[in-house]
C-alpha cells in the first residue's frame, strides 16, 4: 500500500499493530463447548435474547463468545493507544510505573502555547480509553497526581487524554469538590480528546484520522503475514448442533433449545432425565 503518513513509518506502524494483536493473548484461543460453558452460561438469558432481538442460534452463540472474550482482563486497545507514541518524534513512553507513572511524556522543545500568558515545554499525559472509565476515586487520584506534577515543574502541562471523548476538545479540566458545590481547576491541567493530542504532538490536525484510515489494511496485512497470529475458529455451535441431535427428533428449534438448556441445567430436576 502507498504510505502517506509522515509522522510514523509504515514499518513502525505495522510492528506496533502486530504487538497490539499479541496483547490479545488468550482471546485468540478458539472456543469449544467446554470453554464456552466454563463458567456456566445463563440459558434463560440466551433464550430471551434470541427471541427479543430476533436473532438466530448461531448469532446468539457468537455474541456470547464475543462477550466472554471482551470481558477478559486484557487492555490491548489501551496498549495500542499508548505505545504508538514511542514511534512518534518528541514522545517518550515510560515503562509501567516509572517516571511518575505517566503514559506519555512529550518534549515540546519549540514550546506548547496554552494561552497568550502560558507557554510550556513538557506535556505529561495520562491516557484513558473512554471518558467514563474512571470512577470518582481514580479521577481524584489522577487530578492530584497532576497537581503534584505542576507543583514540582512549572514548565509543564498535564493532560487527561481520552480516546473516546464526548467531544473533540482541549479544555481545562474542572474537578468538583466539597460535595460537588465547588470546583477547582488550573489552566495547566487539561482534558483532551485523542485527536487533539495527536494534533499537538504531530502538528497535523487530522493525524488521528490518518491513523484510523490506515488501520484496517495494516491489521489485515499483519494477520496475513504472520504465522504466529491465527484468527480463532470457534466450534461451539457445531458441537451444540451435535448435542441437539439427541433431542426431539427432527424439530431443530426444540433440539437446539434443549442443547442450550443442558449447558446450565443438566443436573436439574427434569433435565437430568433427558
Amino acid at each position: 500500500m502507498d504510505w502517506n503518513i509522515s509522522f510514523i513509518s509504515h514499518d513502525d506502524f505495522k510492528a506496533h499493530v502486530a504487538e497490539t494483536i499479541k496483547q490479545y493473548g488468550d482471546k485468540l484461543v478458539p472456543y469449544n463447548a467446554e470453554r464456552f460453558n466454563s463458567n456456566i452460561i445463563d440459558p434463560i438469558k440466551m433464550v430471551f435474547d434470541k427471541a427479543v432481538y430476533g436473532t438466530s442460534w448461531p448469532d446468539i452463540v457468537s455474541s456470547e463468545i464475543f462477550r466472554q472474550r471482551d470481558k477478559s482482563d486484557n487492555n490491548s486497545i489501551g496498549y495500542f493507544h499508548q505505545r504508538i507514541f514511542q514511534y512518534i518524534k518528541k514522545c517518550h513512553v515510560p515503562n509501567n510505573g516509572e517516571e511518575g507513572g505517566w503514559d506519555v511524556i512529550v518534549d515540546m522543545l519549540e514550546g506548547y502555547t496554552i494561552d497568550e500568558f502560558n507557554t510550556v515545554h513538557t506535556i505529561y499525559a495520562e491516557m484513558k480509553n473512554k471518558h467514563n472509565t474512571m470512577n470518582g476515586a481514580a479521577s481524584n487520584d489522577t487530578f492530584i497526581k497532576m497537581m503534584d506534577q505542576m507543583h514540582n515543574d512549572d514548565d509543564c502541562v498535564c493532560m487527561l487524554v481520552e480516546a473516546i471523548a464526548l467531544h473533540s476538545q482541549n479544555k481545562i479540566w474542572e474537578k468538583k469538590v466539597r460535595n460537588k458545590k465547588d470546583r477547582i481547576s488550573n489552566r495547566r491541567i487539561r482534558r483532551v480528546s485523542i485527536d487533539k493530542f495527536y494534533e499537538i504532538v504531530t502538528g497535523e490536525s487530522d493525524a488521528f484520522y490518518q491513523i484510523c484510515m490506515a488501520l484496517p489494511e495494516i491489521i489485515q496485512d499483519v494477520i496475513n503475514d504472520s504465522t504466529a497470529i491465527i484468527v480463532p475458529r470457534d466450534t461451539v455451535y457445531e458441537e451444540l448442533t451435535e448435542v441437539a441431535k439427541k433431542y426431539n427428533g427432527s424439530d431443530t428449534e426444540a433440539s437446539m433449545l434443549m442443547a442450550m438448556y443442558m449447558l446450565g441445567f443438566s443436573e436439574y430436576n427434569g433435565f437430568s432425565k433427558k
